[in-house]
């Protein structure tokens, strides 16, 4: 299905929740946030290749050392980003984005907005939160 948005498009509270528009809104979202993280990543990429360590002051090296390190902790925190993107791109392909994965109720639209990978609703990831302080103060 081919869905033409209007430029200034903005899912609203008082249409039916994933309409083919809100549907193809969150798709573009996903895709256009998926793209800046792979292009990010290819970025630190080809900087920490083009890198030699060739710094002969010990403290100099570590400093580069630490920030390659930073630099590897952020790319594999958006390789996982983009895995949970590809996953909610999956998503919306078999009619499921936007609904919780517990309670099968819609997802807020705002909590949509502000976070469009959510698998959860507010209350069942409260719930989620809350379960996990408990067991992990055991």
């Amino acid at each position: 299905m081919n869905v033409t948005l209007p430029p200034d498009y903005r899912p609203a509270k008082d249409e039916d929740f994933m309409n083919p528009k809100m549907v193809e809104y969150f798709r573009q979202k996903l895709i256009a946030w998926r793209t800046e993280l792979v292009q990010e990543s290819n970025n630190t990429l080809q900087q920490l290749q083009e890198g030699g360590i060739v710094e002969a002051d010990i403290a100099d090296r570590a400093s580069i050392e630490t920030e390659r390190s930073l630099e590897l902790r952020t790319r594999d925190r958006a390789r996982k980003l983009i895995n949970k993107i590809d996953e909610a791109l999956g998503r919306i392909e078999d009619g499921s984005y936007g609904y919780c994965e517990e309670s099968h109720e819609p997802i807020g639209l705002s909590r949509l907005e502000a976070r469009p990978i959510a698998t959860l609703s507010i209350e069942a990831q409260e719930r989620h939160e809350r379960m996990e302080r408990t067991h992990r103060d055991d």
